[in-house]
């Protein structure tokens, strides 16, 4: 058993027989008595995101997990699927446990997070690039300023980009959000 207040972003530990893998986590001390610990966590079954908060002095049952970096293939309705690039063993996991799923690019590579053989999860980095396939004209001089047209992404996202940019240019969009970054 390990204390809460060794919780960091990332790590996986069970509760009541339920995997959770922690998204933040924040410790508040307010005037008298003992400290708060509040993190918000991802159910690692159903793909359930909620917050939860413990006492300075709780302990929770951490769960070693195994990351192996994998090359993403492709997708259906269900199931996204994965590529160990060395031994090309290939594992799928459900798309409902993907937070973000959208963003995932054939020929990608992306941490998955196993337990005991069985795929829990996949980490998706910050900040990916997509190209622009589709948006209105660009009007040059407009680099400055705050004002954002509608663009069509590769995965078929809709994302608000400055008015310099065109078709087929190149741009870094923010995988937590989903907003764009930078032109890349």
């Amino acid at each position: 058993m390990i204390s809460v207040t060794d919780l960091r972003s990332g790590m996986t530990f069970e509760e009541n027989g339920t995997l959770l893998q922690v998204l933040s986590y924040e410790h508040i001390k307010m005037g008298r008595g003992s400290a708060n610990i509040k993190i918000r966590v991802k159910n690692l079954s159903n793909g359930a995101t909620v917050e939860k908060s413990y006492i300075n002095g709780a302990k929770v049952k951490p769960v070693q997990v195994l990351k192996r970096d994998m090359q993403y293939l492709y997708k259906d309705s269900d199931f996204a699927y994965f590529m160990h690039p060395d031994t090309y063993e290939q594992t799928q996991l459900s798309l409902l446990s993907i937070q973000g799923h959208i963003y995932l690019k054939d020929g990608e590579s992306f941490s998955v997070s196993f337990l005991n053989g069985q795929p829990l999860s996949v980490s998706l980095p910050p900040k990916l690039v997509f190209t622009i396939t589709e948006t209105g004209p660009s009007i040059k001089g407009n680099s400055a300023t705050n004002v954002f047209k509608d663009a069509i992404l590769e995965n078929g996202q809709r994302v608000k980009v400055p008015l310099f940019l065109n078709t087929n240019d190149k741009v870094r969009i923010d995988t937590r959000t989903g907003a764009y970054c930078e032109k890349a």
